[in-house]
């Protein structure tokens, strides 16, 4: 059945004017992203697909190209199409940043830190460095290394922040595997940083680990 013949308050463009966005399943959201399904396949039942086949929405979202382009139905429109939408969330986040307090918006530091990193192949280090207001003043990738490790170099880190006249840093890396529980390298290193940036009177507020479908906060942990 098309989902032109579905009763209104069930097809997905109907649903979220009247509901929102929030309301519509991650199969829901695809579908409208998707506009229309295949022969036999309406675009709810591709969506639900290939969900099924990515596992997740956001392994969806964070497929490369290669791997998206070979599902049945799509091709490099959508892909392009695909990246243009996390590239606007992620720009709309950075900007919702720096205007206000990131202290005062930790869901916003999360769902950025998220959209920046969790379809990275490889690790990435980040920071967020803070005025003395906590304002973003400036976010950066510092290091990037291979799937499993990345080389971070606390000198460096210091002249970064001193570059920024930060008064404090944010930290984010990714862990590819998927996997956002900390390692003890991980906590060896946030421990160094934080030793480095304090003889400069920088402060370490928090480092988050992003996996896969979720991210780790070392603050909420208590381990800095």
């Amino acid at each position: 059945m098309s989902i032109t013949d579905w009763p209104a308050d069930d097809r997905p463009r109907e649903k979220l004017l009247t509901k929102g966005a929030a309301a519509l399943s991650d199969a829901e959201l695809v579908a409208i992203f998707l506009r229309t399904g295949v022969v036999g396949r309406s675009a709810v039942d591709l969506a639900r697909d290939m969900l099924t086949q990515f596992g997740s929405l956001s392994a969806l979202c964070g497929a490369d190209q290669k791997t998206f382009c070979n599902i049945h139905g799509m091709g490099q429109a959508k892909y392009v199409q695909l990246q243009a939408v996390l590239e606007m969330a992620q720009r709309a986040l950075g900007e919702k940043l720096k205007q206000g307090v990131a202290l005062n918006t930790p869901k916003a530091v999360r769902d950025y830190l998220r959209l920046r990193l969790h379809n990275r192949p490889h690790e990435v280090f980040v920071g967020v460095f803070l005025d003395a207001q906590n304002r973003v003043l400036a976010v950066e990738d510092l290091f990037s290394g291979t799937l499993t490790q990345t080389s971070v170099y606390p000198r460096e880190v210091v002249k970064r922040a001193l570059h920024y006249n930060a008064a404090a840093i944010i930290f984010a890396h990714n862990h590819p595997s998927g996997v956002c529980e900390p390692s003890r390298a991980d906590e060896t290193l946030t421990a160094t940083l934080k030793r480095a940036l304090a003889l400069v009177d920088v402060g370490v507020l928090d480092h988050f680990v992003v996996g896969a479908d979720s991210t780790m906060s070392f603050a909420e942990r208590g381990l800095l």
